[in-house]
Order: C-alpha cells, then sequence, then structure tokens
C-alpha cells in the first residue's frame, strides 16, 4: 500500500522537543517599604538544592447559564497560577518568606507572617539532534505566597537519606498593559535573540563589578520592563 502524501509532516528531524530539568533558581523578597511600584523586589538570591517545582492552574471553569430552553453562554472563572517547590535547603532570606523570624543571634521563631517574594527559574529544551544544548526557558514568577510545609526528621541508619523540604504556593497575578494580570512570565532562548536573551539574564542574575564599574544586583523585572529590554 503506498504512503500518502499530506502537507503536514510528524516528528521532522530537529522537531522532536522536550522539556527536562530545572536550574538557575533565583528568589527575590519583595521589599518592607515599597517605595517605588516600578521595584517592588529586593535583590535576588541564588537558591541552591532545588530537586522540583512544579506549576499548576486552578480556577477557568466554565459556568453555564441556560436561558430559552438552551444553553445560552458560558461564563469563565478567573484563573489563578501556582506552584510546588521541593529543595534540599534554601537561603537565609527565604526563612521570612516560610514564616521564621530571628529573635536574637542564633535564635528563630515560628508561625510569624509570611513575606511574599518572586521567582524565577529555568528549565532546559531538548530536541533529537542536540539534545538539552537545543535552548531553554527562563520562568518568572511574581506575587508568590508560600504555604506552611510538613519536615519529617528521621534517625540516620544505613540508608541515609537528606531531608527534603516542599511547599505550596500561591501567586498573585501583576498587570501586563493590553492583557490580563498574570503571574509567570516565560522566556524561549530559541526564540528571543542572543543580545536580547542576554540583557534580561543581566537584569535576572546581576552583574559583578569590572574595572571601573560597580557590581549590579540581581533584580527581577516587572512585565513592563520585560516588555521594553525584549523590545529594543
Amino acid at each position: 500500500m503506498p504512503t500518502p502524501s499530506f502537507l503536514l509532516e510528524w516528528d521532522k528531524a530537529g522537531e522532536r522537543l522536550y522539556e527536562t530539568g530545572v536550574d538557575r533558581v533565583v528568589l527575590y523578597p519583595i521589599r518592607d517599604t515599597i517605595s517605588d511600584p516600578t521595584d517592588p523586589y529586593d535583590a535576588g538570591v541564588a537558591w541552591n538544592g532545588v530537586t522540583a517545582i512544579s506549576q499548576s492552574a486552578s480556577g477557568g471553569e466554565p459556568t453555564p447559564l441556560w436561558a430559552d430552553n438552551i444553553k445560552y453562554l458560558n461564563l469563565m472563572s478567573a484563573e489563578e497560577a501556582s506552584l510546588s517547590i521541593e529543595a534540599y535547603t534554601y537561603p537565609d532570606e527565604f526563612e521570612q518568606c516560610d514564616g521564621t523570624r530571628s529573635i536574637v543571634a542564633g535564635a528563630t521563631i515560628g508561625q510569624q507572617a509570611r513575606k511574599m517574594f518572586g521567582l524565577c527559574y529555568r528549565t532546559l529544551i531538548g530536541n533529537d539532534q542536540k539534545q538539552t544544548d537545543y535552548g531553554y526557558k527562563l520562568h518568572i514568577v511574581y506575587g508568590c505566597l508560600a504555604s506552611p510545609s510538613d519536615r519529617s526528621y528521621a534517625t540516620v541508619n544505613d540508608s541515609p537519606e537528606a531531608i527534603s523540604f516542599s511547599w505550596s504556593v500561591t501567586t498573585t497575578p501583576v498587570e501586563v498593559s493590553g492583557f490580563k494580570p498574570t503571574s509567570i512570565v516565560t522566556i524561549d532562548s530559541t526564540v528571543t535573540t542572543a543580545a536580547k536573551l542576554a540583557a534580561i539574564e543581566a537584569i535576572l542574575y546581576g552583574t559583578p563589578a569590572s574595572g571601573n564599574t560597580a557590581a549590579v544586583p540581581a533584580k527581577l523585572p516587572l512585565p513592563a520592563e520585560i516588555v521594553t529590554t525584549l523590545t529594543v
């Protein structure tokens, strides 16, 4: 039987894409006092030991309305983005985001107000030719608020395991000109030019001092700044 000819083609070389991994996680605690609404987050800090970040969405569900003995229309509920984070450790700056406060040097207490924060992390894009060298995505998350998490401590034995921390995180969307508010912006390195991508990463990760140029702290840009940087 002859193979039929179609306009569409599947599984072409170089187009068998997948995503994997998580790295380059950065935490941006919100400022205690926000004097500039375009820059509400403190300088970013590296978050080591993250093993998994999962994105999920709730809402976005239809509510049917009936009239004239027929289904008249569907009203869609607002959608909310949330995350779950798993890690072996976390930066000191995250303690306030986890409801911990220092009462004296070396002593902390829990069950305190939880500080909001922003987050940035990278996932890898692979294909059938370059594997994970094909590209990556930057995920920028705003208005995060962590929920309490369980911590299980076990005796050291002949099958040692490191304690794994986990948090459920809800988000509060930020304004995006011309669109509905959002909590997550994703930047694809396979679409963005190298120069523009480098400019975004310099903002997200900061730049070290060089010669007479001072170091620039890592910063969480709001969507308006991202749009400006990617369209220059």
